[in-house]
């Protein structure tokens, strides 16, 4: 017998949280919006490989979590901008420290990259 506790599926609220913070597009977007209030193109010429779409995507999840602020200036036609919000800010000072790592250690792992082989058998599709 499956117990209530079980059979009720639930998010974990730290995981969702993470999904959407560690996403590929989220920390590109941000770097470019820690040198200040850019426009849409100006942020789709910053984060190269993105697609309109998923920078639209991107920046509505950033809006609804609180880290950025979207801004349409009383213009014909409406401009829109985008700034980090102070939440923004604080969670980009963490991935600051994921950046210095990566940058000191890059080599490191570059190497280890090169040099691994997989054990036999292993299938890496």
């Amino acid at each position: 017998m499956v117990s209530e506790k079980h059979s009720i599926p639930y998010p974990c609220p730290v995981r969702d949280v993470l999904d959407r913070l560690t996403d590929r597009w989220t920390i590109l977007v941000m770097r470019e919006l820690m040198d200040g209030t850019l426009r849409f193109s100006e942020l789709k010429r910053g984060v190269e490989g993105i697609s309109p779409r998923m920078l639209s995507q991107t920046l509505r999840n950033l809006e609804q979590d609180g880290l950025i602020l979207r801004e349409v200036l009383p213009a014909v036609p409406p401009k829109v901008q985008y700034s980090l919000r102070p939440l923004g800010e604080s969670y980009f000072e963490i991935i600051q420290h994921m950046v210095g790592w990566a940058k000191k250690h890059q080599d490191e792992v570059l190497a280890a990259r090169a040099s691994y082989r997989p054990p036999e058998g292993y299938d890496a599709k």
